[in-house]
């Protein structure tokens, strides 16, 4: 036993015993440390094929696009500020002589404006553009309203735009609101005005006042109801009555 720690003794007298053992006991500390953090990671990450390529899962939720702002019905024209209603919409809620404003005279005949004519303050032509965003279902020339042009929209909304004098998109198109779609010019059909764009709005086929839903979105025009039938059946008890009130003639078709 005395020579073995003779032995021992002699052993660490050598200068290279320390400096070893220290090496060698760092080398296992190393050793355990590498093996640990290796076991966490097993443990804690999910297994590759689970993974993107820039190492998100594939499993995490789909980032939200940021929701559009609502579109705001505006008038047909780059500057509202330039121009004016040369003749208004016929609201059968006004008195007789704004009704009587708001009637076209045609071959004789009065017909009530479904829409509303605008026009440049200075008489001369301008710019016509869309009003929404929405797909070109009608872009054709008629003899009687002159070039004309109907944007379908969401919720049975549908714009119409005539008396132009020519037209820069054609049917299927998409077009995006304030995109010019035509310049104004005149028809047959209502030649007082002048150079002018009839504007319309319709709701399920039912046209209503525009001026009454610019600046608004297209869930204002949710809230028309049964007044929109009950104007419609007026219009057609007026002409069928040959006794109606209607200033020096007959009130004829609306526009179509």
């Amino acid at each position: 036993m005395k020579e073995e720690n003779k032995k021992v003794s002699k052993l660490f007298r050598k200068r290279w015993v320390v400096p070893s053992i220290y090496l060698l006991s760092a080398a296992l500390i190393l050793t355990g440390v590498l093996w640990f953090q290796n076991k966490t990671n097993d443990i804690v990450q999910p297994p590759v094929d689970e993974q993107t390529e820039q190492g998100t899962a594939v499993n995490e939720p789909e980032s939200v696009p940021v929701q559009q702002a609502v579109e705001q019905i505006i008038m047909p024209v780059l500057d509202p500020n330039a121009v004016e209603i040369a003749k208004p919409f016929y609201d059968f809620h006004a008195s007789a002589e704004e009704q009587e404003a708001a009637l076209v005279s045609y071959n004789d005949e009065y017909y009530p404006n479904k829409g509303v004519d605008i026009a440049m303050k200075n008489g001369e032509s301008f710019d016509v553009t869309a009003s929404l965003s929405g797909t070109v279902v009608k872009a054709e020339k008629d003899p009687l309203f002159g070039y004309v042009v109907h944007i379908q929209h969401d919720r049975g909304v549908v714009t119409v735009y005539q008396s132009l004098k020519d037209v820069q998109v054609k049917t299927g198109d998409t077009v995006k609101q304030g995109q010019v779609i035509a310049k104004a010019g005149t028809s047959e059909f209502n030649k007082e005005a002048g150079v002018h764009v009839h504007f319309e709005i319709r709701k399920d086929g039912q046209a209503v006042n525009p001026v009454a839903y610019f600046d608004q979105p297209l869930s204002a025009l949710e809230q028309q109801t049964e007044q929109q039938e009950t104007n419609e059946e007026k219009t057609n008890e007026q002409q069928s009555d040959p006794s109606s009130t209607v200033p020096d003639a007959s009130i004829g078709m609306a526009r179509t």
